[in-house]
């Protein structure tokens, strides 16, 4: 929910994963003295931050402040290929039960703490003893691990139950925040790991680990993040970067046709011409993020519960017109949906799937089947109450889903069906949608977008019935599904984890939570003052997967 997930990219064997501990760390290859060094990036966005809690957060540029000021065990390439970051190596024992990694020696906290593999164990043993409370939303990334053990402040040794295929990608997907920090907060419910604020505080950054610390933040406004000067690794060739939030897009893109701004991160899709008219540079990558149509799959919803019918839910699919959203909404900028695995995470797509085709005959014919009669107004009427439904939908993304929303609003009414726009603040329809308290049993519909990880883990989970109150948008449980996630982490032979990845994504299709409305391209603008950006295949080059970008990209 333009929430990024941050899971790497997969490896087929321990072999493979061994030959990338070989690689090199840190971010960027640019010789620092051939560089012009200096300046503050300023990046205008239409996404907010929804907290700077990690235990709590899931807009995209939450994460993209984490992933710069915490660190995280392992990194990619520029193509999805895992490679070392705070860890430089990594093996697992012939059992596959034990995996060793050895971190970066002597680095420290912005504060001048040690950072180690204490720091590291720590975060990992509280996911495990709070993953069914306020580390929730981490769970997925736990699946089959006992423990985390400090072995020496370089090394940390993680103890699993069974085998895990995705070992690797499931730890690099979690921050590693300081322990006298947080520590404190881990006792008893450890409710405070949910609630403490984590912004800067008289006048102090928040403790950094990363290459850059947040000095400054005003919510729905700015972030502002300054170099780290006790950074373990290349040190950035910028100053740092600011984080603008704005709620309005025209007045984004003016602020950077006039030098107010050094780049967008998203350009909108009918500024996209405007923008390289104007001289500014403009990325563009098929995108790993989709929109899709949320329903509520709460087998205890209390309202609406024809919504629970899968022939309902088959009915909406067929009234959806995708090409016509496409075109009008995206500009021609992106592709049909139908999975929760995008086509741009390569081999872990399920290409058996294929949308339904728009038919609003066939959608008709469905809902006359179950004896829902159209009233005089030619709204149907089930089990006694009008087919009348609020959507909701975040106020940072009503760009590109406003348009949708009226595409999808006329063709529904043809089937019967009223569909009522509400537009809400991320962090209110977030909570619209679980409610009453996280028990998901009043919304009816929804519409959003997700950003998947390149490990076909990070989607998967969202749906795990563990993720209500944390991940969770639908409500859904089915513990078949949570079975066969299991099962896929479990899997070391890597043609039955991709038969049983194939596998939920067809439930995921068949059951439908999701209606997965389209892939749309990622592009990004940014003013030629700046060069040598980062750019990650699927994900543009203000991506939240890592902390290259902004490391190695410098004054032009």
């Amino acid at each position: 929910m333009g929430r990024r997930v941050r899971v790497v990219a997969a490896v087929a064997a321990v072999a493979l994963v061994a030959a990338a501990c070989n690689k090199s760390s840190g971010g960027g290859s640019t010789n620092p003295g051939s560089v012009k060094s200096g300046g503050v990036f300023r990046l205008g966005t239409s996404s907010t931050i929804d907290s700077l809690n990690p235990f709590l957060a899931f807009q995209a540029n939450a994460i993209l402040v984490f992933v710069y000021t915490y660190p995280y065990l392992t990194t990619y390439d520029q193509r999805n290929n895992i490679v070392p970051w705070f860890a430089k190596s990594w093996e697992a024992s012939p059992d596959g039960l034990t995996w060793t990694f050895h971190l970066v020696s002597n680095a420290k906290w912005s504060d001048g703490q040690p950072m180690n593999a204490n720091d590291v164990a720590w975060m990992y043993n509280t996911v495990v003893k709070y993953q069914n409370g306020p580390a929730s939303i981490f769970a997925g990334y736990v699946t089959g691990l006992k423990t985390a053990t400090a072995t020496d402040p370089s090394t940390v040794t993680f103890t699993y139950s069974s085998p895990v295929s995705d070992a690797v990608e499931q730890l690099s997907a979690i921050p590693i925040l300081p322990e006298h920090v947080w520590g404190s907060l881990a006792t008893g419910s450890a409710k405070e790991l949910k609630s403490y604020q984590n912004t800067p505080q008289d006048g102090k950054p928040v403790v950094s680990g990363g290459p850059f610390e947040l000095v400054k933040y005003q919510k729905d406004q700015v972030a502002l993040l300054q170099r780290n000067p006790n950074w373990w690794g290349q040190k950035p060739h910028m100053d740092g970067f600011g984080i603008q939030i704005f709620s309005n897009d025209d007045a984004m893109i003016t602020a950077l046709k006039t030098n107010q701004l050094d780049g967008v991160e998203s350009v909108p899709f009918t500024d996209v011409t405007k923008v390289s008219q104007a001289g500014f540079k403009v990325t563009k990558t098929p995108g790993v993020f989709f929109y899709d149509f949320i329903i509520n799959s709460n087998p205890k919803k209390t309202v609406n519960r024809e919504l629970l019918d899968p022939t309902v839910k088959q009915a909406f699919e067929y009234a959806i017109d995708r090409k016509s959203i496409i075109q009008t909404a995206l500009l021609g900028y992106g592709t049909t949906g139908d999975s929760i695995i995008p086509p741009a995470i390569a081999k872990w797509h399920d290409p058996n799937l294929h949308a339904l085709p728009f038919d609003l005959a066939k959608a008709n014919q469905l809902l006359d089947g179950l004896g829902f009669a159209k009233g005089s107004d030619g709204i149907r009427v089930a089990d006694g109450h009008p087919m009348s439904y609020s959507v909701i939908v975040p106020n940072s993304r009503t760009g590109d889903l406003s348009p949708t929303f009226q595409i999808m609003q006329n063709d529904f009414r043809q089937i019967g069906v009223q569909l009522k726009l509400k537009v809400m603040d991320p962090s209110a329809a977030f909570d619209a949608i679980g409610a009453p308290n996280y028990t998901y049993k009043t919304f009816d519909l929804a519409m959003w977008d997700w950003i998947p990880g390149p490990d076909p883990s990070s989607i998967l989970s969202v749906l795990l019935c563990n993720q209500y109150g944390s991940n969770s948008d639908t409500g859904y449980c089915n513990p078949t599904y949570d079975d066969l996630y299991k099962q896929q982490t479990e899997a070391i032979d890597q043609k039955k984890r991709l038969q049983l990845v194939y596998q939920m994504q067809e439930m995921v299709f068949n059951d439908r939570p999701y209606i997965i409305l389209n892939y749309p391209d990622v592009i990004d603008g940014y003013s030629p003052r700046w060069t040598n950006f980062f750019q990650e295949f699927g994900y543009g080059i203000f991506d939240t997967e890592g902390a290259q970008s902004f490391i190695q990209a410098h004054l032009a």
